[in-house]
């Protein structure tokens, strides 16, 4: 059983902030880039939140690979689209930015997409759509990432984990938002699992060999880092349960985070240069808004999909199951059994503490050090 600790939301929240201002990053921004952060642990997915605060963010801002002031220029804009180009600055701010343009062009128009390129690593896609069905719209994002998936019949990783993320408003507590990769697991769910010694599930990693990587995730990391594993797409190896399908969709992710927009893909976007140098990420990543007053009315929408997946939920269920959930469901129940705080890991205890104390924040006491 991984030990953990509850941090209060106010305190993680407050710190997570002022360790970013104390990166460089304006406190606008640094409480743009926490919230985006922190949502990820409130729906409880842990591999996107403070597991990722120090080596995803701060390490690569002191690497010099990211910039802490975020450029966000407009390359070309019309009333329905727009292209940004985010400089390498911080992906939140960059995400932020871009779906509020799209949400605001929607709003006027109907429907709004805007592209970016030169971005880093956004946080958890879900954020975006769901900044979209609180306006009464549908969401949808996508972005590439380094490469670490292997595409059907293949063993090399060629593209990114690649999210296609859709929110749509209902009348539930929740709105219904699918937000997961197009490969079976992610890179920051393998990292996870090496931070609580847990082994990565069968079928999910293949070496060079053809064959499945299993058992210890940190053996598991190093060889998609060095070249030698990749993260299987939704399906798994091969074609019999539809691997084909997980790979297109993650071709679909990769062509409108690079097409629209000019921007880099595939192994550009593996963070080294030719002699093996960290240097930015170049990321790319589409934002598309779509607003049901346009068309017969949020009300409308919000009760048609109500209907929709409460139908679904109340269909017969598998012997055993008591419950089917809809896309969205178990993160609120998860924000719900949240509400006191973040359950933080014992190696992520150790690196805020050493933020903490390398910043000089000295008003920040963690329950671990009780």
């Amino acid at each position: 059983m991984v030990k953990t600790n509850v941090v209060d939301w106010k305190t993680i929240t407050d710190f997570v902030v002022d360790a970013f201002v104390g990166y460089g990053i304006p406190r606008e921004d640094a409480e743009i880039c926490a919230d985006v952060l922190l949502e990820s642990d409130k729906r409880g997915i842990e591999s996107h939140g403070v597991n990722r605060f120090k080596p995803i963010y701060l390490d690569r801002i002191r690497d010099g690979i990211q910039n802490p002031i975020t450029n966000f220029e407009i390359i070309k804009e019309t009333p329905t689209t727009a292209v940004v180009d985010g400089h390498d600055g911080m992906g939140q701010v960059i995400g932020y930015k871009a779906m509020k343009m799209a949400i605001n062009k929607a709003k006027e128009y109907g429907m709004g997409m805007v592209v970016v390129r030169n971005s880093c690593h956004y946080g958890i896609a879900g954020y975006y759509p769901s900044m979209a069905c609180k306006e009464g719209c549908i969401g949808m994002t996508g972005t590439n990432a380094r490469p670490s998936v292997a595409p059907t019949f293949g063993v090399e990783g060629m593209f990114g984990t690649n999210p296609l993320t859709i929110g749509i408003p209902t009348d539930e507590e929740f709105d219904f938002l699918i937000d997961c990769a197009s490969s079976i697991t992610q890179n920051g769910k393998v990292e996870y699992y090496e931070r609580i010694n847990k082994d990565v599930a069968p079928g999910t990693i293949i070496g060079l060999d053809g064959e499945p990587v299993e058992g210890d995730a940190g053996r598991a990391l190093k060889m998609i880092r060095n070249g030698t594993a990749a993260l299987t797409t939704l399906g798994g190896i091969g074609e019999a349960l539809g691997g084909y399908k997980g790979y297109g969709y993650a071709m679909v992710v990769e062509l409108l985070s690079a097409v629209l927009q000019d921007g880099a893909y595939g192994k550009a976007l593996d963070g080294k240069d030719a002699d093996g140098n960290k240097v930015p990420y170049h990321l790319g990543h589409f934002f598309i808004a779509i607003d049901t007053n346009h068309f017969l009315g949020e009300d409308v929408c919000r009760k048609k999909a109500g209907e929709i997946i409460r139908a679904v939920r109340n269909s017969k269920k598998a012997p055993g199951q008591e419950r089917i959930y809809s896309a969205g469901e178990k993160e609120h129940l998860v924000r719900l059994a949240r509400k006191d705080g973040v359950p933080i890991n014992e190696s992520v205890q150790k690196e805020i503490t050493a933020v903490r104390d390398e910043l000089g924040l000295t008003q920040y006491k963690f329950p671990w050090e009780d």
